[in-house]
């Protein structure tokens, strides 16, 4: 599904919800410019071995490119499971972002292209102008920080700058004697009323041949110094070619203070756009997100939905998503340097951080490749179609996210590479687990309980053991035709592709109503409600292994960096 700026905050419930319904989540990002590791490595340095570089120098070189380039695109794919039915459900989104903060924002974002990073993603059907003209907008936590930095200052800062006059300038002197003996008439009126007000403005103003003659910058600066300096209880206002001076009313102000905060808060959390579900996924704070805005005016379907988003939220808070993705190490410098802010120095303090956000990580390289480093050299697509006549585990796509159901050119589209990370997670580690292989890599000791497939139950499995029956089954599958085919993921309604909260299914031009919680012309292929789903025995199908089951200490928070010492960069311990 394509999420675009215009439909991004009437969606957000919806995926939101996907993201707390979700058993892991995996993601991809697409960038203006990634680092020339070749320039910017120095010649012969004596901490390289064999010509590869340390963790800690490709860690800033990645951090140096993430601060100069920006993210263009990022994939989201939730995925859930059926347990009646013994399968997983897929609810792949694309989104482009916008790198431009919106005009009425007040910091400044500059944004570089990398020429050569640019034609790549042109030459998969990214086009730049979506992004400027229907992209997300998107706020870091650090321009956040600066913009309510800004804004307060502007609140707090005089109307101008002090100013003295000179001796000489008579004019401004018999201005300023003029401005004083009616501020202090008016202020000595005998009668007054509410509502009242004085106008300072040139002699002669609004008579002709002066009618369009108003004070200038000047002058408007004095009146408000000398009000502000000599009677602090009036106030003045700019009016076109004149200054308005009324009373100084504190309830007044206040209201005009808490709408101004009110407008302000509604435009940053606006532009904080798709943060929201970045921090969705590690469990950080959704309070400012005002669940009225995308409610009814009124009435009991106002109430209904705030309390579903409140629901909501609460599932999301405190509670941390698996976050999937493929040679994630990248990803993650991207994704913080976007969404969070500046980098830290040192990678040590990167890997800490990344593991407090999100304890559990899995990088699909890392788990496809460490038993067999011949598969190394292969990219996801190659993995992904390598995989591809693995029949465990049943895959399925949301009826409501269809547009991946037929494989196409869609490689580098960040929601599609996002669903094939999802893809190879289930289906490599499915495979992986039940050969029982990652035992051996255990601490010792450690009580060891997988799952082996009854005699003959196997053969559906792909063998990760031998190097070249995989290469054989890519050369295969590279070979065949490259019409359209199929992905090889159903499309059935499961228990977790039910018509949900949030749900706004079928294609985003049909016209929706977010508030109703369902289309308002259902699809032929989509019921108002769930059909019942016979049970079935979960043990005879394949599932991922349980997220607390040693497998994970062995694969998880371990990211591949090919061309290091290292070689991996390990985020730290998995949760038990």
């Amino acid at each position: 599904m394509d999420v675009t700026g215009q439909d991004f905050h009437r969606l957000l419930p919806s995926l939101l919800e996907s993201i707390a319904d979700a058993q892991f989540v995996a993601i991809d990002l697409e960038f203006s410019g990634i680092s020339n590791q070749q320039k910017s490595r120095p010649r012969a340095p004596k901490q390289y071995a064999g010509g590869k570089a340390s963790l800690q120098d490709r860690y800033e070189e990645e951090r140096s490119a993430a601060e100069k380039y920006q993210v263009l695109q990022i994939g989201i794919t939730c995925v859930g499971e059926s347990l009646n039915r013994g399968l997983y459900v897929l609810r792949p989104y694309n989104f482009n972002l916008n790198p431009f903060p919106n005009e009425k924002m007040n910091i400044q974002r500059d944004v570089t292209l990398q020429g050569r990073a640019v034609q790549f993603l042109y030459r998969h059907n990214f086009c730049l102008e979506d992004s400027l003209s229907s992209g997300v907008y998107y706020l870091s936590r650090a321009e956040e920080a600066e913009e309510r930095q800004i804004e307060a200052q502007l609140r707090d800062k005089d109307e101008g700058p002090s100013v003295q006059l000179e001796a000489d300038d008579t004019v401004s002197w018999e201005f300023m004697h003029r401005v004083q003996r009616e501020v202090i008439a008016w202020k000595r009126r005998p009668t007054k009323t509410p509502f009242e007000f004085l106008n300072i403005a040139p002699i002669g103003h609004g008579l002709p041949p002066y009618l369009d003659r108003g004070l200038n910058s000047f002058q408007r600066l004095l009146v408000h110094q000398y009000v502000r300096t000599e009677h602090p209880d009036l106030i003045t206002t700019s009016r076109q070619g004149f200054i308005q001076i009324t009373a100084r009313d504190q309830r007044q102000q206040d209201a005009e203070k808490q709408y101004r905060t009110k407008i302000f808060e509604e435009r940053v959390a606006r532009q904080v756009g798709l943060r929201w579900l970045i921090e969705a996924m590690h469990g950080g704070d959704l309070s400012a997100i005002d669940p009225a805005s995308f409610a009814p005016a009124n009435g009991t379907k106002k109430d209904s939905v705030i309390s579903k988003f409140n629901d909501v939220r609460n599932k999301l808070q405190g509670h941390s998503t698996v976050l999937v993705g493929h040679n994630l190490f990248l990803d993650l410098i991207y994704l913080y340097a976007c969404f969070f802010g500046p980098l830290p120095d040192r990678v040590e303090d990167f890997q800490r951080i990344i593991h407090d956000l999100f304890p559990r990580i899995i990088d699909t390289k890392y788990l496809a490749t460490h038993d067999n480093p011949d598969m190394a050299a292969l990219n996801l697509e190659q993995l992904d179609r390598m995989l591809h006549p693995q029949a465990q585990p049943v895959i399925e796509l949301h009826p409501g996210h269809t547009k991946y159901a037929v494989d196409s050119d869609s490689t580098h589209e960040a929601g599609f590479d996002s669903f094939m990370t999802a893809r190879l997670l289930l289906r490599s580690s499915v495979s992986i687990e039940a050969s029982g292989r990652y035992i051996d890599e255990l601490p010792s000791p450690v009580e060891v309980a997988f799952f082996t497939p009854p005699e003959g139950e196997g053969d559906d499995l792909i063998d990760f053991k031998d190097a070249s029956a995989q290469l054989e089954v890519i050369g295969r599958t590279l070979s065949e035709s490259s019409s359209p085919q199929s992905s090889g993921v159903a499309t059935t309604r499961t228990t977790f592709s039910h018509v949900t909260k949030f749900d706004l299914l079928g294609d985003l031009s049909d016209e929706v109503d977010p508030f109703t919680l369902r289309p308002r012309t259902p699809s032929a292929e989509v019921k108002s409600k769930a059909e019942p789903e016979p049970e079935i025995d979960n043990e005879t199908g394949r599932r991922l292994p349980a997220w607390e089951s040693d497998f994970w200490r062995v694969y998880g928070n371990k990211l591949q960096v090919n061309g290091t010492m290292e070689g991996v960069c390990d985020l730290g311990s998995w949760p038990q």
